[in-house]
């Protein structure tokens, strides 16, 4: 058994009060390899941001779980050395699939986990969720849990269609489960094509896809129904068009790939939406990157010199998330 605490983590408890009683998001970032970790750290100590760094069940199984604590250990490290002396990182299972998946993470010194029951009937996604509620709470674990179904495909989830959250059943979802976030189904997708064409309209000037608003009703609704509760968006992504082209240009086939304008999270942050999830949008950026690389330099073959200007790219994006997008900078000093 391996305490979050002893790594130097937080859990998410204090950072989501303090986010939805400032009106801003806390950037829960994916991450699957070294680069992505290093530009996330380097971008919140820079900025001053409190984080989420979140690892999927197929990231967890990728990295290994054992290198994957030293890992997280390391980025307080990387970051104190940074200059960011109370750094406030938080290592967060994504999407866990079932008691067994979760109960390894707390014990493996995750400061937060996601039990994903939400494709359950809804009985059994309570059930789900209060057991692992129980486990995670004797060690101070903080507990996503998620309630309605977004579309798309993020590893191991998938899902044709999505369920909006039904706002008449949060605060009973909350009370019974114990949990201390839910993530709910506004319209947001997991992936890079979170909407099809047929969903959107077309720019008359530029011809690029317009995704259709958010159910920011149903967030409304869904506010009233437990005030202050810390509220989650998964599939958060707005897939920057500059990405898109790059790839393109250099090879890649990423015909009308589309995700949240950024107006629309701005406006989430300043809700009690108090944690966003972004994946897509690095992968992006580190494969755009990648691509330049091996089109501009063909002989190329030392991989510090395609992962380095991947890294560079990630972190300009997610200090533009932090600072434009979820106003998270400076939050924790």
């Amino acid at each position: 058994m391996v305490s979050f605490k002893e790594l130097g983590l937080v859990n998410t408890r204090e950072m989501f009060a303090k986010a939805i009683k400032g009106g801003y998001a806390i950037p829960a970032f994916n991450f699957n390899n070294m680069e992505q970790l290093q530009a996330i750290v380097k971008a919140c100590a820079e900025t001053k941001s409190p984080v989420i760094l979140q690892v999927s069940k197929g990231a967890r199984n990728y990295a290994n779980q054992t290198l994957l604590r030293y890992m997280a250990q390391g980025a307080v490290e990387y970051a104190k050395e940074l200059g960011w002396e109370h750094p406030q990182i938080c290592l967060h299972l994504d999407h866990g699939d079932s008691f067994e998946l979760c109960k390894s993470c707390v014990d493996f010194g995750f400061s937060s986990v996601m039990i994903d029951a939400s494709s359950l009937p809804y009985e059994e996604n309570i059930a789900l969720t209060k057991k692992v509620v129980e486990y995670a709470h004797q060690y101070d674990v903080t507990v996503e849990a998620e309630l309605g179904v977004l579309a798309g495909v993020e590893d191991e989830v998938s899902s044709a269609v999505s369920h909006y959250t039904k706002p008449e059943e949060v605060v009973d979802f909350a009370t019974r489960t114990g949990c201390d976030s839910l993530a709910i189904s506004i319209g947001t997708s997991h992936g890079a094509y979170k909407f099809t064409p047929e969903q959107c309209t077309r720019d008359p000037k530029t011809g690029k896809l317009v995704p259709p608003p958010l159910a920011f009703d149903v967030l409304d609704a869904i506010m009233e129904q437990l005030p202050g509760f810390p509220i989650v968006l998964h599939g958060s992504s707005s897939v920057p068009q500059e990405y898109v082209d790059m790839i393109n240009q250099y090879g890649g086939k990423l015909p009308d790939a589309v995700g949240i304008p950024e107006e629309q999270l701005r406006k989430a942050a300043k809700s009690a939406v108090c944690k966003i999830n972004i994946d897509s949008d690095s992968r992006l950026a580190f494969t755009a990157a990648v691509r330049k690389v091996f089109a501009e330099k063909p002989g190329e073959f030392d991989p510090r010199k395609y992962c380095g200007p991947a890294r560079d790219l990630m972190e300009q994006l997610y200090k533009h998330k932090i600072i434009n997008v979820l106003g998270s900078d400076g939050k924790a000093e």
